[in-house]
């Protein structure tokens, strides 16, 4: 059962704290390294680690070679061990090095509008709307629920909780869509409809902590100029119903949450998530707004990477998200995912080419596809070989990931436990969860990927939902 007063079974409160000020975990700081200096500095020690990695592998190249020939085996052994040990690498190095400034308090808080697409959200659209209710935003606040449709009375249940949640300071309402036509369509009939200069959107399915909407503002008026988009912090509310949920508390807790903290460092978080996301209403016309496509958030985002602007990420403005619990409707939201990644490829692969630092997160998002290609048609045959004494792909020499792979998880688990100790929170021990992420997920993921990206390249139908 979930606990509605800690909604995040990954978090549990601590004994009550003295009220605490505005802060974000940071180290102290002693000396200032400017951002450019700093990814240099780590791009060239994550590249030393990459020629570390292809020298210590030279008997398994020769190994695999006399199978495979050397090209293949050059192609295979380089997306197994050797992009994803650079990968690490730079992501321990940037996070160990991050420095973000804190958020400020604002004297006079600006006006924002909330907007929730929902369909066929009936068990879960009055736990979001009561969430929002609670908010400590000082500023003025409009909720609108875009109500895309639903056949499961939705729409009702939101027109009575709106009613019912409206106070001073926040006014909920429903605007009904007069047939399903998806969820960048509903966003952008919601745009429409407000005219508030700052835009939030959130999933139906949602909870936030009190101080959410707060903390995302704050973070967008301490961010460097150019902001115009800042993603929130999604964790897993439901990671007790079973395994598969367990394993993506850790991914969303481990995995996204440290590659987003790590792109933001560098001035351009490359998905500002529809769940929980920030926006200007300007930066969003100017780009015209939610495209329709299965993957809006993400191609909405490299829209805004590609006018120059910046967008961050606060890690300490948090939201509790329903994850999927059936293999079924996980596939379904990671295929979704992959073909939204190849949709923004599409759009703007000119990101490619932009001289800017997130560049190189472009580079490393389109090394995705080979990535899973070989971990799936590759590396898992390669581990059933080895079960039968052939170790030409999965042997000795893979296990040379395992100190990176513990001092990333270390790393990024000091970092965040960090950040949730000043919200008077700390980590739930979800053992089982994290073996099972650490051991098994990819062996999920990877090739759900893959069927996504096939999908996007045959065309086949598309739709948004997982459920």
């Amino acid at each position: 059962m979930l606990d509605r007063v800690a909604p995040s079974p990954l978090l549990q409160p601590l004994p009550p704290p003295n009220q605490a000020p505005i802060a974000t975990f940071t180290p102290r700081r002693r000396f200032y390294v400017p951002v450019p200096a700093k990814f240099v500095l780590i791009l060239t020690l994550a590249l030393a680690w990459a020629a570390l990695s292809v020298w210590l592998s030279r008997p398994w190249l020769d190994g695999l070679s006399a199978v495979a020939g050397f090209w293949l085996a050059l192609f295979v052994i380089a997306f197994i061990a050797y992009v994803p040990g650079f990968m690490n690498a730079f992501l321990v190095g940037s996070m160990l090095a991050d420095r973000r400034p804190p958020r400020r308090a604002i004297a006079d808080y600006p006006d924002l509008c909330v907007l929730v697409a929902s369909y066929n959200e009936r068990a879960t659209i009055a736990d979001t709307l009561r969430s929002l209710e609670a908010q400590d935003y000082p500023g003025q606040v409009e909720v609108l629920v875009i109500d895309d449709g639903s056949t499961d009375g939705s729409f009702d249940i939101a027109r009575d909780e709106a009613a019912l949640r409206s106070r001073p300071g926040m006014l909920q309402r429903v605007l009904a869509m007069p047939a399903n036509g998806g969820k960048a369509r509903a966003l952008n009939a919601g745009l429409a409809a407000t005219t508030q200069e700052l835009v939030v959107t959130i999933d139906a399915d949602s909870y936030l902590r009190p101080d959410a909407l707060r903390k995302l503002v704050e973070r967008f008026l301490s961010d460097p100029p150019g902001t115009v988009a800042v993603a929130g912090c999604v964790l897993v509310r439901n990671s007790r119903s079973n395994w598969l949920t367990r394993a993506q508390e850790w991914d969303y807790f481990h995995g996204i949450a440290a590659v987003k903290r790590m792109q933001s460092m560098y001035h351009g978080t490359l998905v500002a998530q529809g769940a929980f996301s920030l926006y200007t209403r300007t930066a969003l016309v100017r780009v015209g707004a939610w495209p329709e496509c299965v993957g809006e958030d993400i191609v909405l985002s490299w829209a805004l990477l590609r006018t120059g602007a910046r967008v961050g990420y606060c890690e300490d403005a948090c939201l509790f998200t329903q994850v999927p619990e059936t293999v079924g409707q996980f596939a379904r939201q990671r295929r979704r995912w992959s073909r939204g990644l190849m949709e923004a490829f599409a759009r703007h692969g000119g990101l490619l080419v932009k001289p800017r630092m997130t560049t190189l997160f472009i580079w490393w998002n389109l090394l995705f596809l080979p990535l899973d290609l070989v971990f799936t048609l590759a590396f898992l045959p390669g581990l059933v070989l080895a079960l039968f004494g052939y170790y030409w792909i999965a042997g000795v020499m893979t296990l040379l990931v395992l100190p990176l792979a513990a001092i990333w998880n270390l790393v990024i688990f000091r970092v965040q436990a960090g950040m949730f100790k000043t919200q008077d929170l700390r980590v739930r021990r979800n053992i089982r969860g994290f073996l099972l992420y650490s051991l098994c997920y990819t062996m999920l993921l990877q090739p759900v990927c893959v069927m996504g990206y096939a999908s996007e390249l045959l065309r086949l139908r598309k739709n948004w939902g997982t459920k």
